[in-house]
């Protein structure tokens, strides 16, 4: 079977090369863990008690994991934990967070090869899979390695639902494999029972994103941003975050002019391109502090939080368009009045939570300028927004919990404890 899986990568490789190469070299991610990606991962060293391997694919994943990651070493002292990611972005991220206590490593490309190589290097006793990333040569070598392959939070849009139909054939015994599947919302249970989980391995357990949610009034960090950029405190700041192309000409547009406004873009691409929609703007990678235009980019990595602390109200982007959303749970812990786009797929079940919280507000891009224009205008309101969606937050914490007393069931089951490291 493997053979065949590789083949079809192989094709579908050769016919899609001039697209993405020519793409990662535009976005500079041709410069990436090359080695990492073909599985040639330095072999670690036999561990004293059970490895486990948690693998997030980028940044929202790898945030997600924070609480969890503490909470298997309390319950699991001996635990060796590993963590995997795919993107450079999260690569990054999980070595800010776990390099100084545990092993980060790239994951590999599905070829059976390059699997075969991780497997070998990173030797787990059992692999936890963040949100989706059911790949079938890597749950068949973990198979064939009698390692255990769960997914905790997970999570199945119905854009990714209606690809992997597509191939059902081809995946359903990969999902069939999974020792349990731990997900998000019942909705998502029924996606995945479709795919081939076996009902009795099924689970609802919630989102650890609600538990990962930090309820904060201060952000360290934060006053010193808006020093260096020149940000006014005592007149009113919108913050988009994780805006697209497209977005930025729209919230120009909403913003009075009158009131700050600073767009954090998703990706490090869509930089410049920001800046052009954002005439007189201060950019943040570029140290500059003031902006005759009251407009501001922060055109950086991992200080957003301290930016949606500043704010007024927030904007979350990739809600506007067609790109399906993005995380809102960040600004909502911090206290904001937040706005969100019609395009939230990718996050439906907590906007749910928070809309019937009253804890968010839900416009259209023509809706939008009205929308800031009322909030401004009344902070009750804004107050009012933001401590519904702190209660809805706190209202739906315990996934994290939950997911570890399923994974530590798993580790003390008869076949893990029978493996042993070589």
């Amino acid at each position: 079977m493997s053979w065949l899986v590789d083949l079809l990568y192989f094709l579908l490789v050769v016919i899609t090369a001039p697209a993405w190469v020519i793409r990662m070299i535009r976005s500079g991610k041709i410069r990436t863990d090359w080695p990492g990606r073909f599985g040639r991962t330095i072999a670690l060293p036999p561990s004293p008690g059970k490895r486990l391997l948690i693998h997030g694919v980028s940044v929202g994943e790898i945030n997600a994991i924070r609480l969890l990651v503490d909470r298997m070493r309390e319950e699991r002292p001996d635990l060796q934990i590993v963590i995997s990611t795919t993107t450079d972005t999260g690569f990054a991220r999980a070595r800010d967070l776990f390099a100084t206590k545990h092993v980060v490593v790239r994951y590999p490309f599905d070829f059976s090869l390059c699997v075969r190589g991780f497997l070998d290097a990173v030797h787990p006793d059992v692999v936890v899979l963040v949100e989706l990333e059911v790949w079938p040569n890597f749950t068949m070598a973990c198979s064939q390695r009698d390692i255990p392959v769960c997914i905790i939070n997970g999570r199945l849009t119905e854009r990714s639902f209606r690809r992997y139909q597509l191939i059902r054939p081809l995946v359903r015994p990969s999902f069939g494999r999974l020792a349990f599947t731990a997900v998000q919302s019942e909705t998502y249970a029924r996606r995945f029972r479709e795919l081939g989980v076996k009902t009795e391995n099924l689970h609802v357990s919630g989102t650890m994103k609600w538990d990962t949610a930090e309820i904060a009034d201060v952000v360290e960090g934060a006053d010193r941003l808006a020093r260096e950029m020149g940000i006014d405190r005592s007149r009113p700041l919108i913050v988009a975050g994780s805006t697209a192309p497209g977005e930025h000409e729209l919230l120009v547009k909403a913003v009075p002019d009158c009131v700050q406004l600073l767009c954090a873009p998703r990706k490090p691409e869509w930089f410049d391109q920001a800046a052009r929609s954002l005439p007189g703007c201060a950019r943040r990678s570029k140290g500059q502090g003031n902006s005759s235009t009251d407009r501001f980019l922060l055109d950086t990595i991992g200080e957003l939080r301290m930016a949606y602390s500043l704010a007024d109200i927030v904007v979350i982007g990739r809600s506007f368009g067609h790109l399906h959303g993005s995380d809102m749970m960040e600004p909502v812990a911090l206290g904001k009045a937040v706005i969100v786009g019609p395009a939230i797929s990718d996050f439906q079940q907590t906007m749910d939570a928070l809309l019937e919280g009253d804890g968010i507000v839900q416009v259209t891009p023509e809706t939008l300028s009205d929308v800031i224009h009322e909030l401004l205008d009344n902070k009750d309101r804004r107050q009012q927004l933001a401590e519904n969606g702190r209660k809805v937050i706190l209202a739906h914490q315990g996934a994290t919990l939950r997911h570890a007393e399923l994974i530590c069931s798993l580790l003390e089951n008869d076949r893990v404890e029978s493996r042993s490291v070589t």
